[in-house]
């Protein structure tokens, strides 16, 4: 198994990257996302990999980062979402924007990746709903304060019921929602207008 590469930038085509490492060249397939941040022509580059094998090939599948890597790892467990269904995903949404679309059951969002309809995209938040930690998407300071009363929850969800009402999508409000409501007594008026000012009204 090819964990890594580290090598020189021989060229970059569509979604595929082709990297000199010590006179080898690997052609390594990269979500869009990574292969923008990768450098032109002679640069030097570290690419976190991981190889798809099957009966008629062996391709090796890289990303900029280790967290695009893991989930990656996580959609192609996915039925239906093969290799190339991963990088289509990662190549339209990053980890976080994936991981706020889930938790809420933003369909909409999903199914803006080609290739990927509203019924995948609903099995999709369905088998990873379990494996995605939401503690990974959000800064300590971000972390919403979940109190244990019923009416903290209330309100939180309230408040991602208007904002989807004004036209935001699901992972919009959530994402919004999560990083305002740090006080388990916030009303539902506080936290919708500081999620308004987070979005930028």
């Amino acid at each position: 198994m090819i964990a890594f590469l580290e090598g020189t930038v021989a060229f970059k085509a569509e979604n595929r990257l082709y990297l000199n490492v010590n006179g080898v060249g690997f052609e390594v397939f990269m979500p869009m996302r990574s292969l923008d941040k990768v450098g032109s022509t002679g640069s030097s580059v570290f690419v976190y990999t991981y190889m798809a094998v099957r009966e008629d090939a062996m391709q090796l599948y890289g990303f900029y980062g280790k967290d695009e890597l893991e989930i990656f790892k996580l959609l192609i467990t996915v039925n239906g979402i093969g290799p190339k269904g991963g990088l289509s995903v990662l190549s339209t949404l990053s980890p976080d924007d994936l991981r706020f679309a889930v938790f809420s059951d933003d369909v909409k969002t999903i199914s803006k990746v080609p290739g990927i309809g509203k019924k995948t995209a609903q099995k999709l938040i369905l088998e990873l709903k379990d494996k995605l930690k939401l503690e990974d998407v959000l800064d300590n300071e971000e972390v919403a304060v979940v109190g244990e009363a019923p009416e903290d929850d209330s309100a939180r969800r309230e408040a991602i019921e208007a904002l989807t009402a004004l036209g935001y999508s699901s992972s919009e409000a959530f994402k919004a929602v999560n990083k305002v409501a740090t006080d388990p007594h916030m009303t539902v008026e506080d936290i919708l207008k500081k999620s308004l000012s987070a979005i930028g009204v």
